[in-house]
């Protein structure tokens, strides 16, 4: 394709400028598969685990209690599918809600962690009472999924006994 070089003149550089381009998504972010999910959250893991010398020791611990919640929420999926509200919920916790909370409190430098803030609370407190909300949500998340699983047991313990008793209308 050198013949189109030829049109150009010769200060013109070669390669046309870059444009900017969106980042790539990352495909388990997409993806509701509850394989792609649990890899997801080992990543999320992993980054908790890469900064816990930088996060307060109480934070860690939350985070990683919130990822446990997580991993059980998912977990469901192997006894029924999970809940698309479910599906959402985890996604937003682990693609957006803790990474940024934790990266928000990464971000500040380490002198002002402890330095109260206009509303009286240091950033360690901030972040710390942050989690706790997110671990509140996972747990109530964790919840319903379970309360989901035990409604379809008794629904079917309901259509069960319908099938294989007798009818009402059998004299």
């Amino acid at each position: 394709m050198t013949w189109f070089r030829r049109l150009l003149p010769p200060t013109a550089p070669l390669v046309p400028p870059v444009q900017p381009v969106p980042p790539a998504s990352d495909p388990a972010a997409d993806s509701d598969d509850p394989a792609a999910l649990r890899a997801s959250l080992a990543g999320l893991v992993r980054f908790v685990n890469q900064n816990s010398g930088r996060l307060p020791g109480e934070s860690v611990v939350t985070a990683r209690r919130i990822a446990d919640l997580l991993r059980e929420v998912i977990d469901t999926s192997e006894v029924r599918p999970l809940d698309i509200y479910a599906v959402i919920s985890v996604k937003g916790i682990l693609h957006d809600y803790l990474p940024t909370t934790l990266r928000g409190f990464l971000a500040l430098d380490p002198a002002q962690s402890t330095v109260p803030r206009p509303s009286g609370r240091t950033p360690v407190e901030s972040l710390q009472e942050q989690l706790e909300s997110l671990l509140d949500e996972a747990a109530s998340l964790l919840s319903a999924a379970q309360a989901q699983d035990a409604d379809a047991l008794l629904t079917q313990g309901s259509f069960l006994r319908t099938k294989f008793s007798g009818s009402d209308l059998d004299l």
